[in-house]
């Protein structure tokens, strides 16, 4: 009877460490869903539309509620769990909590200040990393990591969001960039070579969205061709580009990353011929072709691969996540190339509000997938 009743015990005591564990990772998670929602909410009144929570404050900090709050604290969670330090927690928990405070009656500087911390042990998290293998692709993340802490900092200091956009920017794109690169050394056009052709094009980056704010009419066209070069670079040597061809979910992320190059190219093309766009419709095109068109692709890419590795649950793909994809690409044309390109406000106010759909389509979708278990295979081998 005991010989029967110990595997069961081992099997309860798994299962319990496997909950317990959850459950910590979701303390993280959760306040990058809070930023998620609220700034969410946010765009919902810079576009001028109803919107559940309406505040002062709020469209104030739309921007660094979703690039460092939301974006941030996915990104370097799945970063913190990859160095395996406890420590290295203190980063996702930082940006969430820093998200938080943005959202109370705390004054503004206690959330930057919550940034500032977890942008500081992101670096310590690539200080791990590097000591283990140093690369390029952790040198590029590096850069980014500074670029953000940049960003912040210059806000505490007083500067307008909209002069430090372009180091917001640099900040995810070249995390993305970074991690692109780790991936692309399994194709046979990556050599030395190339990795430090990457790492020159993500050092012009850095440099000039420090330019930008300071020497606009030179600064903004230099920023956009650095972005235009390594859009360039991940055409020519992302795996994405071949398994395009495949199928399942390997076609299903490559589909998502070539969408969000295509939009880091609008908003290459839109800095290098109109520059300084700090306000109206440009400024809306490139932000909103870096954060929605290009960034939110990448998480909904990498949603079914990234999320399993930090909450310990299978987020099984299936053929139904190319709704929401196609809905946010589809709404974004229509905001950006229509709306902002003709100066028509009801096509963005709409093209915007089919954006904030799209997204909570994805998010209701991937909490289905990840409840509904594996999902059933037929005959032909084909998922349903």
């Amino acid at each position: 009877m005991s010989s029967v009743l110990r595997p069961t015990g081992r099997t309860e005591g798994t299962r319990a460490s496997e909950r317990s564990l959850l459950i910590r990772r979701l303390v993280f998670v959760i306040p990058g869903g809070i930023a998620l929602l609220a700034g969410l909410d946010a765009a919902l009144l810079l576009l001028g539309l109803p919107a559940p929570v309406t505040t002062e404050r709020l469209p104030l900090i739309h921007a660094p509620l979703m690039v460092f709050a939301f974006i941030g604290t996915l990104v370097v969670l799945e970063r913190a769990v990859a160095a395996r330090r406890w420590w290295g927690f203190t980063s996702p928990l930082a940006l969430g909590l820093g998200g938080v405070a943005l959202l109370s009656t705390l004054p503004i500087a206690v959330g930057q200040f919550g940034f500032v911390i977890g942008l500081v042990a992101l670096l310590a998290i690539y200080g791990v990393v590097w000591a283990r293998q140093p690369s390029m692709a952790t040198a590029i993340q590096v850069l980014g990591a500074l670029s953000g802490l940049v960003s912040v900092i210059l806000w505490l200091s007083g500067a307008l969001i909209a002069f430090i956009a372009p180091s917001m920017v640099a900040f995810l794109v070249l995390t993305i960039f970074g991690e692109r690169l780790e991936l692309a050394r399994v194709s046979p056009t990556v050599n030395e070579k190339v990795e430090r052709s990457a790492f020159t094009r993500s050092v012009a980056l850095s440099m000039t969205a420090l330019a930008a704010p300071l020497w606009p009419d030179i600064g903004y066209p230099l920023f956009g061709v650095a972005l235009l070069v390594i859009v360039l670079w991940l055409f020519n040597h992302d795996v994405a580009t071949r398994l395009v061809h495949s199928a399942g979910l390997a076609r299903y992320m490559a589909v998502c990353l070539l969408l969000g190059y295509a939009w880091l190219l609008v908003a290459g093309g839109i800095w290098l011929v109109a520059g300084p766009v700090t306000s109206g419709a440009g400024y809306d095109a490139v932000l909103h072709a870096v954060f929605l068109g290009f960034v939110m692709s990448m998480i909904m890419a990498h949603a079914p691969v990234i999320l399993p590795a930090v909450i310990r649950r299978p987020l099984p793909y299936r053929r139904f996540f190319y709704f929401p994809v196609a809905l946010l690409h589809g709404s974004l044309v229509a905001r950006l190339l229509i709306g902002d390109g003709r100066d028509l406000a009801e096509v963005v106010q709409w093209g915007g509000a089919v954006n904030i759909i799209a997204v909570l389509i994805f998010v209701v979708f991937a909490v289905a997938s990840a409840v509904a278990g594996a999902p059933r295979t037929t005959e032909r081998g084909v998922t349903s």
